[in-house]
């Protein structure tokens, strides 16, 4: 029988991630202090973060040793394993070998733990008691809210509200894992109200509830504040999926052609894609593709500039591809990748052509989770099925072509608590919609003020 599934031991999980910036061929712009136009130091993140990982952040360092603890909790779902999509090939009919590593198997279904797991073990050696963050579709504030459990540490989310309403079972996961959800924006902080005094409707944002986290953290002694995407140790951590994978292909005999992650900040497609552009950079042909929405199409349409990370602009200046930081997606948006911006590192390799870019309308993207989910029996999430359409075209361009091709892609976590907007596709609620240009426009000029 041909083989299906690609697996590693629990004694396979990598000792160390791979740091892209020990490799990068071109210098990643520094974070600057929005006051000085200066380049950050480490006291300036010592509010929020613990230094262990404010070091990570600046390391140049090509391995970064992971933590015994972290990886004995990543042997509750790690190694976790590579698929070949052999039965969505023969419905496509294509030459093209199809590959998908699989990350919904972690107790919050999604690829956001390797992250979370790692930020609050870090935390708790510092003595922190509590973290704060934020979520938009619920994943990373699962994540946390599990790993938060995991080490005895308080946990608070504040939620973009429109996925609060939309997705009450990502609330009730992190509440029953412990935590506090709050939706947002909220009378909770200054920055909430502020919102809620302009828009007392506003169905929140990514940047918002950044703004709230980021407050709440800065303004508790015993609380710091945890990111699920966006800055370099974050992405840092995520690279066990890409080092696993690049093992898993070796045992299916094949490397890829392309590399697929949807991106929404950029954890996803970064920690498949990072320890194969280590290869790009030594002469491998590998194509490196982000996919995101055309609702949130910060890298195709955004500008390469320094923004805010947050819509109070209370975090420091990053160089990135952004819609500019008082955006908010529209609510009708349902697939998630709902961020202003994107990873700084993520924006350096694409400004320097190192990856590509790709935005879809959101109904092409659920026809493609559906025909997935219909053929590998796997129900997606909806950033996932992002990367899936991608997936799919480029195996119908290699029938066209009449050319084989390895089409590798994250499917970064399953859609079981995102049925409703599976509900809204079937019936035919769900509306496409393109971020308007002269929107952007107007960010850009808003931003000029701040470039250092």
């Amino acid at each position: 029988m041909e083989s299906v599934k690609y697996l590693l031991d629990e004694n396979q999980i990598p000792k160390s991630w791979y740091n892209i910036l020990a490799d990068l061929p071109v210098p990643l712009p520094p974070v600057i202090h929005p006051g000085t136009k200066q380049p950050i130091g480490p006291n300036d993140l010592a509010p929020l973060f613990p230094m262990d990982l404010i070091l990570q952040e600046v390391s140049t360092e090509r391995e970064i040793p992971i933590p015994e603890p972290v990886r004995d909790i990543y042997r509750l779902w790690r190694p976790t394993p590579l698929h070949r999509a052999r039965r969505l090939e023969r419905v496509l009919d294509t030459p093209a070998h199809i590959y998908y590593k699989y990350e919904g198997t972690s107790p919050a279904g999604s690829h956001k733990p390797n992250t979370a797991v790692a930020q609050a073990f870090y935390n708790k050696q510092a003595g922190v008691r509590r973290l704060a963050t934020e979520t938009g579709a619920g994943q990373w504030g699962s994540a946390l809210a599990l790993a938060c459990r995991l080490f005895d540490l308080q946990c608070t989310v504040y939620m973009v509200k429109v996925s609060h309403d939309q997705k009450p079972y990502r609330k009730i996961m992190m509440q029953t894992w412990g935590a506090e959800v709050i939706p947002s924006p909220s009378s909770r902080t200054n920055a909430g109200r502020a919102i809620l005094a302009k828009d007392p409707n506003s169905p929140g944002s990514l940047g918002i509830a950044i703004s709230e986290a980021v407050e709440d953290a800065a303004t508790h002694d015993d609380t710091k504040y945890s990111l699920g995407s966006v800055l370099n140790h974050v992405l840092l951590h995520q690279t066990v999926i890409g080092l696993e994978a690049r093992r898993q292909m070796e045992l299916a005999g094949e490397y890829p052609d392309v590399v697929i992650g949807c991106i929404g900040g950029g954890s996803n497609m970064s920690g498949l894609a990072f320890p194969f552009l280590a290869d790009k950079f030594k002469g491998k042909k590998v194509r490196i593709v982000a996919v995101e929405p055309e609702a949130c199409p910060s890298l195709t349409r955004g500008m390469y500039l320094y923004d805010f990370g947050d819509t109070a602009a209370t975090t420091p200046l990053l160089k990135m591809y952004t819609l500019g930081h008082s955006f908010v997606p529209p609510a009708i948006h349902a697939g998630g990748l709902r961020y202003h911006g994107d990873a700084p590192l993520v924006c350096l390799l694409y400004h320097h052509k190192y990856i590509e870019a790709v935005a879809y309308q959101q109904r092409a993207v659920f026809e493609a989770a559906l025909q997935f989910a219909r053929a590998e029996g796997i129900i997606p999430a909806p950033e996932s099925a992002h990367a899936i359409r991608k997936a799919t075209d480029e195996a119908l361009q290699a029938k066209r072509d009449g050319s084989p091709r390895v089409i590798l892609f994250n499917l970064s976590g399953h859609g079981h608590f995102d049925l409703k907007a599976y509900e809204d596709f079937l019936a035919g609620r769900l509306e496409d919609f393109a971020y308007p240009r002269q929107q952007v426009e107007q960010a850009v000029r808003e931003l000029t003020g701040i470039q250092p």
